[in-house]
């Protein structure tokens, strides 16, 4: 552990060691305001994304049309738009087999709406996550391609060698248009689009599945036009491509920052009557955020993939009737009360299990018999926040382990798994970076995660504890103001790769009150006449709610998010609470 700890915090009331900016951070922080003239504050965000002055602008900014990449410059992909195309207008039957997640219901409802929008229509396809699994099988794809003349497989599909050789040999051609980490070899599709490829230099490699089909629709305008026809529109899409990126925790940074951001502008005209639905259920009456499409929409998607009807969520997001999307909406909604219910008496079993087998491990895993496949990934995702520590959940059903796993930054658990598939310690495996699917005998599981942990400490994984808190610097309340507020929006939007700015307010007299079990609204005040509201989700799931609402007279640092609070049409600015130490 090296250098002092920001206000000297090294270990605040949840366990954390607080970092603020280095000394060349704050330098290079005073040098950009004085500048730009941009506020501090601001300048701190943007040095720790390594933006320089002269580039500040344009990050603020972001142009779509100067950062989109050139579609031809992932392989296969000319291949793919041409045989694309040679459907459309030859008219023949086209199949979208998609994977049952919201990357992948958003990537089919993409190419399905295109088609429709050129008079065509699309067969969708999306397999039943407890009877078929992950990705494309030999019957469905052999069913298909007898009725079909080409099968597009999206956000899947590139390691589905034999599955895709049964749909060739049964007649029809197969694209596949993904972004999972691919194998040495690939499957004998006509072409096999995805920045993950072995053969791929990986400089796209942090796009979603939606994203690999948004571009293959851009070369598929490029070539009408060059035909005097006009496509679709494409920017229209966007809110589907922004809703796939935060779903599937892609890293917010390049292209897929500037995507995102004009996505959240589309899907705030509320054009699209699927997700005009689903907002309107979710009680979504503010412009969406990266949060609202990550925790309000995005569940909602998913709910009919985890525990109910797999295409339930690409239906709605292709819907044009306001009817049929309301009931479509609403069943998903009930399907995620569902979910929850279930999540919950899952993560409870396995943070139990997990805890009893130790939390200093590279990895942290936990297994057992009937526990939902649908829900396995949440529940790895809460052990994998409560450790800091790569995490994998296992359900299994007949001597069959189905499980996700989800990663930490620096730590490729995609890769891992992959490898562990190849040894032949999984039944099959794979996916990316950050988050991975596996299947896996009941009686090689034990030593499946020994190899599995042996595999990631290589890589760093568990050599720290509870993860440090880093803070972008140290602000006063009164200078927490709206302006400065939409200044940082601009720096946006936030997300994996990119947080959200987070700040200190130091030496704070604290006053709070209980929102129901385990919430806080707060408070803080620095004695000077400034003061800001706040809100600590989850607060009493930690030993935070307790220091701060039983505080009396303590002082106490305060480290958070600054975020706008609409209430009634008028907007205040809030402090997401996110650690706090006593002063």
């Amino acid at each position: 552990m090296t250098g002092r700890a920001f206000l000297n915090v090294e270990a605040s009331l949840t366990g954390r060691r607080w970092i603020g900016p280095s000394e060349d951070e704050a330098r290079l922080a005073e040098a950009m305001a004085q500048q730009t003239r941009l506020p501090m504050a601001l300048c701190h965000t943007l040095v720790k994304r390594g933006v320089a002055p002269a580039d500040a602008a344009a990050y603020l900014a972001p142009a779509l049309r100067d950062l989109l990449p050139d579609p031809l410059s992932l392989r296969d992909m000319a291949k793919a738009a041409a045989r694309f195309l040679a459907a459309l207008k030859a008219r023949q039957r086209v199949a979208v087999f998609a994977d049952y997640d919201v990357d992948g219901g958003t990537s089919a409802a993409l190419v399905i709406l295109w088609l429709r929008a050129m008079g065509h229509d699309a067969t969708l396809y999306i397999p039943d996550r407890i009877d078929e699994g992950y990705g494309p099988n030999v019957p469905a794809m052999r069913a298909l391609a007898g009725t079909h003349d080409l099968v597009i497989c999206v956000d899947c599909g590139t390691l589905s060698h034999e599955p895709i050789a049964a749909a060739v040999a049964a007649g029809a051609d197969v694209v596949v248009l993904d972004h999972h980490l691919g194998a040495d070899t690939l499957p004998p599709a006509l072409a096999v689009v995805n920045p993950n490829r072995q053969d791929e230099d990986g400089a796209l490699g942090h796009l979603c599945a939606a994203s690999v089909v948004f571009l293959m629709l851009v070369e598929a305008n490029r070539l009408l036009r060059g035909e005097g026809v006009t496509g679709p529109d494409l920017m229209g899409m966007l809110d589907l491509v922004a809703l796939a990126t935060v779903a599937d925790v892609a890293p917010l940074v390049g292209v897929n920052r500037a995507l995102v951001r004009q996505g959240l502008k589309v899907m705030a005209r509320r054009e699209r009557v699927g997700l005009r639905a689903l907002a309107d259920i979710s009680r979504l009456d503010t412009a969406p955020t990266c949060h609202s499409l990550g925790f309000l929409l995005g569940p909602r998607v998913n709910a009919g993939g985890r525990i109910g009807q797999a295409d339930l969520g690409a239906r709605l997001l292709c819907c044009g009737d306001e009817h049929e999307a309301k009931a479509l909406a609403e069943r998903l909604d009930e399907l995620n009360t569902e979910r929850r219910d279930i999540e919950a008496r899952v993560r409870e079993e396995a943070m139990a299990q997990a805890e009893a087998r130790g939390f200093d491990a590279p990895l942290v895993w936990a297994a057992a018999e009937g526990w939902h496949p649908g829900v396995v990934g949440i529940v790895a995702s809460r052990l994998k926040e409560a450790t800091n520590r790569p995490a994998i959940v296992i359900g299994f059903e007949g001597g069959i382990g189905k499980g996700s796993g989800r990663s930490v930054s620096g730590v490729d658990l995609g890769a891992s798994i992959h490898r562990l598939a190849e040894e032949g310690l999984l039944v099959k495996g794979g996916g990316h970076r950050m988050a991975a699917g596996l299947t896996v005998a009941q009686d090689k599981v034990e030593a499946a995660m020994a190899r599995l942990s042996e595999l990631l400490a290589r890589q760093g994984a568990g050599a720290g504890g509870p993860a440090d808190l880093k803070l972008d610097g140290l602000l006063m309340p009164s200078g927490a103001d709206l302006a400065l507020v939409e200044r940082l929006e601009e720096a946006g939007p936030f997300g994996a790769s990119s947080p959200a700015p987070r700040f200190a307010f130091a030496d704070m007299a604290v006053t709070a009150r209980r929102i129901g079990e385990s919430h806080l609204r707060l408070t803080i005040k620095d004695g000077m006449g400034g003061s800001l509201e706040g809100v600590a989700f989850g607060a009493f799931d930690t030993a935070l709610g307790p220091a701060l609402f039983e505080g009396g007279h303590t002082r106490f640092h305060i480290a958070g998010r600054l975020e706008l609070n609409t209430w009634n049409g008028r907007t205040k600015v809030q402090l997401r609470v996110e650690d706090a130490a006593r002063a």
